[in-house]
């Protein structure tokens, strides 16, 4: 398949580089000393099971993107707007969009930038990869899952077809029929792991170490479920502690990305993680204390 990475971080420039390595043609659309990188040397992948370099294509020029079967959307959410008319015209041109941003709010906020509907696919990603350096990635645990799904619920050819590509580039993917719920059941998780390491300011073990860390978790993990609920969200009645069951398999040195932009003093994704909680919570009258506090905190700081 053709494929297009927009937004050659860690995430796309992970996957597309996997998706080249299994023989399928990949264009990354990249900018600056990462364009240049990978230009001059390839892009090099590590990971727990050993380095290798893979030779892909890279431009930072739009039409030079041509057509594509789909294209990876790999950007932070608050990049979102910026790159907003590159994925129009690459849906236009008859790609099929798989976001793999943190939130719930990606694709409404992708159809108000113009992207077509039916161009979309929803797509969910758990994986822990950084970009350590411009030209190079690495994949620093040994899980990398993906689901994408219609937005509609039918599983289609095309969301099939997807998903086959990336269990060909090594990740554990499937079609789901039920798009929503992956995204809010992640949606929990990494809202509540981000809030909480944000607001301590620490990595996950010490969190859960101390009683009130652990009961920070679980407020945060909670908020979230109860907000999904008054949504309509169908979780399952264990939600809540099937969460802090998989807080507490991470590595304790585990850090949410979140936290990482955070302490990196740029910005972060607070509008699209406890910030949307708020939102939602206002709106479906249900109390949200920890993530109005982060929102707040993290929203106000300069």
């Amino acid at each position: 398949m053709k494929v297009i990475v927009l937004g050659a971080g860690a995430i796309g420039a992970y996957y597309g580089g996997q998706l080249a390595r299994a023989g399928h043609d990949v264009t990354l659309y990249a900018r600056g000393a990462n364009l240049s990188a990978i230009r001059e040397r390839g892009l090099e992948i590590k990971t727990p099971e050993g380095s290798s370099v893979v030779r892909v294509e890279a431009t930072d020029r739009v039409g030079e993107l041509g057509t594509a079967d789909f294209a990876i959307l790999g950007v932070k959410s608050y990049s979102l707007d910026s790159i907003g008319s590159v994925v129009k015209q690459v849906a236009e041109q008859g790609a099929t969009i798989v976001p793999f941003l943190n939130g719930v709010e990606t694709t409404d906020r992708l159809t108000e930038l113009g992207v077509p509907r039916s161009a979309l696919l929803g797509g969910v990603t758990r994986i822990s990869v950084a970009r350590v350096k411009p030209g190079v990635v690495e994949r620093r645990g040994a899980f990398q899952s993906v689901v994408v799904g219609e937005l509609d619920g039918r599983i289609t050819d095309r969301a099939t077809r997807v998903a086959a590509a990336f269990r060909e580039a090594g990740a554990d993917a499937r079609a789901s029929n039920d798009i929503e719920l992956e995204l809010w059941q992640k949606f929990v998780f990494i809202a509540a792991l981000a809030a909480s390491c944000g607001l301590v300011r620490t990595s996950v073990g010490p969190l859960r170490e101390q009683p009130l860390g652990r009961r920070l978790l679980q407020r945060a993990v909670q908020e979230v479920v109860d907000v999904a609920r008054a949504r309509g969200i169908t979780l399952a009645p264990d939600e809540t502690a099937q969460t802090i069951g998989a807080i507490d398999a991470l590595p304790p040195g585990t850090k949410p990305s979140f936290l990482l932009d955070v302490e990196a003093g740029g910005p972060t994704e607070i509008a699209a993680l406890s910030g949307a909680v708020s939102r939602y919570a206002e709106s479906a009258g249900v109390d949200t204390p920890v993530h109005d506090t982060a929102t707040a905190v993290f929203t106000l700081k300069k």
